[in-house]
């Protein structure tokens, strides 16, 4: 039926699909059909502990390893992230910490970290944008991620590790929070 809808083939069809179960964001119930994967607070708390580690280890390799370039784009990052903050737009925050996701795992020069991240950036990205006008404060959130943008530029370890688990502990009690919505 997309294939006919679309206009395209079916292999497409199903290698979409089957991305998309691969990256848990729909269920494929055999000879049923697809249904979207629900969204799951406590799966997410899970998801977490392991985004924790595996970006602290992205934020601390781009820090260590980011070109000049790179090193300039995170800091025009940082101040882009600092103005949504203060004029509260969530679709440019959106948009920005799209970009800084990506920037960092091509910094990290890490294609383990960036292939198991893309995972996660999927799943909490979809997490958030379901919740956050409900539970999540942006403007904290994105001078939280100003915060790691800053750090990556100026090549500080230890500070890009610290903000980074400053933002994720703010994510965590933005998924807890959601609890009450």
């Amino acid at each position: 039926m997309l294939a006919e809808r679309l206009g395209i083939g079916r292999t497409p069809i199903r290698e979409a699909l089957q991305r998309l179960a691969r990256e848990r964001l729909v269920t494929i119930l055999p000879r049923r059909g697809v249904v979207v994967s629900a969204i799951d607070v406590a799966a997410q708390l899970r998801l977490l502990e392991v985004r924790r580690e595996l970006e602290r280890l992205v934020a601390r390799g781009a820090a260590r390893r980011a070109s000049p370039a790179e090193r300039e784009r995170f800091a025009e990052l940082a101040r882009q992230f600092e103005k949504a903050a203060r004029t509260g737009d969530d679709k440019t925050f959106m948009r920005i910490d799209r970009e800084f996701n990506e920037l960092c795992l091509a910094a990290v020069r890490n294609e383990f970290a960036a292939g198991a991240m893309g995972l996660m950036n999927s799943l909490s990205r979809r997490f958030w944008f379901h919740h956050y006008k409900q539970a999540a404060d942006m403007p904290e959130t994105a001078k939280l991620h100003a915060d790691i943008a800053r750090a990556i530029a100026a090549a500080d370890e230890e500070a890009a590790g610290a903000a980074l688990d400053r933002l994720l502990d703010n994510i965590q009690a933005f998924t807890r929070a959601t609890l009450g919505v």
